[in-house]
């Protein structure tokens, strides 16, 4: 499916077997979509559930769909539109509602659905049913859907635009997404991830059932809760989920349990794509100067530093850690949001949002992980990021983590100092303010400017001393420059890579600008795949 359609389907999530869970039952017309019988709900039962759910035996729920559903092409999904006048809380008349994603396509696992009302702790189902949905110019063959086949998932509408503009949206295994005042989605959110980089097979757990907290007429605030259920997890969720005006906030309760030993979890994970930016264009063979959802990975470390690490689309895979103890936050960003960076009119680079964790209880010792994946194209997120634990994960081990996700154009917090406001590379090896032209460098060397900007750069006084510190694990640097940027009320510093071995492993970059003994900027760490490293970029290259 192509993330220039609405809805970012991942075929490849899972290999999915199985029967449906539930039988049939007799099709009427309700009013209130939510017609189940009524049952006993509250937070501290689910997570009982759950934790006695990972002691049992991993039972799939996935059903075989019919065809008119299965054989889908993605067009004829979206096609597929939920009748705002079944929406769960329509008749409630109030600031929110919610509506409900049909079964197709990849997704096959049937999700269940619940109205809670808060007066009597009292849970009903909002059973599937054809009437629920409109299918305009979907080709689907309503005489195949028999009993129940439950929900894909559900999106969240807030007033003033209810049934208008979907502002949550919660599809796919445990994938949700949020939009900010742009009301355009982009990275991906995921309730868990595991063995994501392993010597096994990544698996990707499901919400398999969401509960729906009836609001008061006047509230803004969603009140979600989730059973997580996967071959080596399960788990217990709550979202409460406000919806301002500029930005979504959720704040996140999630309680994991470990079914069976696993080597790699990752809490509050994200998920999202960079294919080029503005450097290392060589794989971006288009009129598009940019082409991502992010354009790094920011860290705000226990210790109170901030790091800047821009992302990569690498020649071959890449997985990195950044040990941390007790994280004060981190997210995947998109700092730049002018159109003239992307020049994209049909999917709007420069309005997607950022994701910044922020944790709300002890995380303790682990590491930040990103993954970086090779890719040509824009259709597919490469870019995955989580925390991961630094306790071993055991059969019947239960873990608490809470969290909020910040979804809008920039974190809620950031450094005091300067940040990185960009990062440029190029060739080098001439002297700067000089085009290569005929007199082309004799030995290879990669020249590197990064901007920085804010925390007072643009009040130091004339003539102040910026040095940069620059370290590499392999080669070396020199040829540096620092130039004041009026434009940017900062300064630029640039610097020269030279290889001094012929190693096809990449190089780790770190920098910073200080004046004295005071540092005036966030750490810069870059990951450089040297020529020899990258036979895709340069394939006719040989050490001079």
């Amino acid at each position: 499916m192509q993330r220039r359609h609405l809805l970012k389907a991942s075929l490849a999530l899972a290999a999915y077997t199985g029967i449906p869970s539930t039988g049939l039952f007799a099709l009427q017309a309700f009013a209130n979509p939510a017609n189940g019988d009524g049952q006993a709900f509250d937070f501290d039962w689910l997570k009982q559930h759950a934790k006695e759910l990972a002691g049992q035996a991993y039972q799939p729920t996935a059903q075989k769909l019919p065809d008119t559903l299965a054989n889908m092409t993605p067009q004829q999904f979206n096609a597929i539109g939920y009748d705002a006048k079944h929406s769960l809380w329509h008749d409630l008349k109030g600031q929110l509602d919610v509506q409900f994603f049909h079964v197709g396509m990849g997704f096959k696992t049937p999700v269940r659905m619940f109205s809670v009302d808060p007066k009597t702790n009292e849970a009903k189902e909002v059973h599937f049913r054809p009437e629920l949905f409109n299918y305009n110019d979907s080709g689907v063959d309503k005489s195949q859907l028999k009993g129940d086949l439950g929900f894909a998932g559900f999106k969240l509408f807030k007033a003033p635009h209810l049934a208008q503009y979907d502002i949550v949206s919660f599809l796919g295994a445990s994938y949700f997404r949020a939009v900010d005042k742009t009301r355009q989605y982009g990275l991906s959110a995921r309730g868990l991830a595991i063995d994501t980089y392993a010597d096994r097979p990544e698996e990707f757990p499901d919400f398999t059932k969401f509960w729906f907290v009836t609001p008061n007429k006047n509230s803004t605030r969603f009140v979600v809760y989730a059973l997580l259920d996967s071959p080596s997890a399960t788990g217990a969720y709550r979202f409460d989920i406000d919806c301002l005006n500029d930005r979504v906030v959720m704040d996140v309760d999630a309680n994991v349990n470990a079914r069976r030993d696993i080597k790699q979890l990752g809490i509050a994970p994200m998920t999202s794509m960079f294919g080029c930016g503005t450097h290392e264009r060589q794989t971006c063979n288009t009129y598009h100067p940019q082409i991502h959802d992010s354009d790094r990975l920011a860290m705000w470390k226990g210790n109170g530093e901030w790091i800047c690490r821009p992302l990569n689309n690498p020649p071959k895979l890449q997985f990195n850690a950044f040990k941390d103890d007790s994280p004060k936050g981190f997210g995947l960003v998109q700092t730049d949001h002018e159109f003239e960076s992307y020049q994209d009119v049909m999917v709007r680079y420069d309005r997607r949002p950022s994701l910044w964790v922020e944790p709300t209880s002890a995380w303790g010792e682990g590491a930040i992980q990103l993954l970086e994946i090779p890719t040509t194209g824009e259709t597919l997120d490469n870019i995955v990021a989580f925390w991961a634990p630094a306790e071993t994960i055991t059969a019947g081990k239960s873990l608490h983590y809470g969290y909020k996700l910040h979804w809008s154009a920039l974190p809620p917090v950031s450094t005091p100092l300067a940040r990185v406001y960009a990062t440029r590379s190029g060739i080098g090896g001439f002297p700067e303010g000089w085009a290569p032209g005929e007199h082309w460098p004799k030995v290879w060397a990669r020249r590197f400017a990064i901007d920085f900007n804010g925390g007072g750069l643009s009040f130091l006084p004339e003539g102040t001393g910026i040095e940069p510190v620059v370290t590499v694990t392999d080669g070396k640097v020199q040829d540096f420059h620092v130039l004041k940027i009026d434009e940017i009320g900062g300064y630029r510093v640039i610097f020269d890579w030279y290889p001094t071995s012929d190693k096809a492993d990449p190089v780790q970059m770190r920098a910073f600008i200080r004046t004295q003994d005071r540092a005036l900027s966030e750490t810069w760490l870059y990951q450089y795949f040297p020529p020899a490293a990258d036979k895709r970029r340069y394939p006719d290259w040989k050490q001079s």
